[in-house]
């Protein structure tokens, strides 16, 4: 398992080239079914950085592409709602629907969990509860609407973008402040990443959105990610005591909404 680097903030080789390719690959062949195959297949162990690092990166990807698909499905004069739907279906084939997973595993262990093995339990059995059909439906709902108000394909893609890249920009700094809640699982063999990795996670996700949306939008938009985000980890050490791959997965949704709802109150003047 790869631990923080203690040989300074950076550590040695945090900016090597081949690093950033080795940790993207790493984070595209995790988050994606995308065929990634840039960089090594080896493990993390021992590298400067962390795949965390380069969730933003991949979330660009997953935006683009869902981006291009709203904007074919425009061409052929689909509806904005309905080409809204075919925006989120591209971008939960590229990711396999694993945040929607986790989104629903969380509303469905965190509601329906007695105490913390039983949440633990829950989040864990494949099958879906209420509670996590309801989560999905109020979150998927919020997207699609989000991009149907949106409507114009320039301005879709863009939101998509930002709301792929920022939503994933605050995952390391969640795996970096809270410890792993299951001795193994999805968190626990990635490794946690350090201090650097959240940071310079967090700048990738910030960037898209301040370089695609209205400032203001952008700052709203990332405002309300971080909060959403941070309440969900404090809720997560409280019911769980840490972080899963199923609390990222949840923490991705809420972020990828909150900057899509947020585009779309800047549409609203």
């Amino acid at each position: 398992m790869q631990q923080p680097t203690s040989q300074g903030f950076w550590g040695p080789g945090f900016w090597a080239p081949a690093g950033w390719l080795d940790d993207l690959a790493a984070a595209g062949r995790l988050l994606t079914r995308l065929p990634f195959r840039l960089g090594s297949a080896e493990a993390t162990a021992g590298r400067a950085g962390h795949p965390a690092r380069c969730y933003p990166v991949v979330g660009v990807l997953v935006g683009v592409l869902a981006g291009l698909a709203y904007a074919l499905a425009a061409w052929l004069a689909l509806p904005p709602f309905a080409a809204a739907l075919v925006a989120l279906a591209a971008g939960m084939l590229a990711t396999g629907a694993l945040h929607e997973d986790g989104l629903a595993d969380v509303a469905d262990g965190f509601g329906g969990g007695r105490d913390r093995d039983r949440k633990l339990a829950i989040m864990r059995d494949s099958r879906i509860g209420s509670y996590g059909v309801l989560a999905l439906i109020l979150v998927l709902a919020a997207r699609g609407g989000s991009l149907a108000t949106l409507a114009a394909p320039g301005t879709v893609i863009a939101a998509l973008v930002a709301a792929h890249a920022a939503s994933r920009g605050g995952l390391a700094a969640l795996m970096w402040a809270l410890p792993p809640a299951r001795s193994d699982g999805l968190a626990v063999a990635t490794g946690r990443p350090g201090a650097a990795d959240a940071l310079a996670a967090a700048v990738l996700g910030a960037l898209p959105a301040l370089l695609l949306l209205e400032l203001d939008v952008a700052l709203a938009a990332l405002a309300a990610t971080a909060l959403l985000q941070a309440g969900l980890a404090l809720l997560a050490r409280r019911q769980i005591g840490g972080v899963t791959g199923d609390v990222l997965g949840a923490a991705q949704q809420l972020g990828e909404a909150a900057v899509l709802l947020a585009a779309c109150a800047g549409l609203a003047g």
